[in-house]
């Protein structure tokens, strides 16, 4: 299966598809300097929500897959080096809304699980 959605995504923010099924998709976003968010080498939460993301929309798959909402639960610090692989699983769909879950680990400790609600529209939202 190939990515449907998101295909101008930069690999270095959000991380790089390894897997993706119908429903379920895995993102493997390896942390550099530039996502520091101090001198100790701390990354940024934003970059580990932009790779979580990325996952969610494509374990939906559709071009026009948007995000409507999100909660999210930082479990563990990332810092730069590490790997993070996140594994969205869709688990619910009712209608045009989507419900995607999103675990993300590093090695095997757990530092990200997230909720995503997100809707594939009729169209590209910027149309409307």
């Amino acid at each position: 299966m190939n990515p449907q959605t998101h295909l101008s995504i930069d690999p270095a923010l959000c991380g790089t598809p390894v897997a993706l099924g119908d429903g379920t998709a895995t993102v493997r976003l390896q942390t550099t300097a530039a996502m520091a968010a101090d001198e100790r080498g701390l990354v940024h939460g934003g970059f580990v929500f932009g790779a979580a993301d990325y996952a969610a929309m494509l374990a939906v798959n559709d071009p026009n897959v948007v995000l409507g909402a999100s909660s999210s639960r930082f479990l563990a610090p990332v810092t730069v080096g590490q790997v993070v692989v996140l594994v969205a699983t869709r688990t619910r769909v009712e209608g045009r809304k989507h419900k995607v879950e999103v675990i993300g680990a590093v090695g095997e400790r757990d530092v990200y699980t997230g909720e995503f609600t997100t809707y594939v529209l009729a169209g590209h939202v910027l149309d409307g």
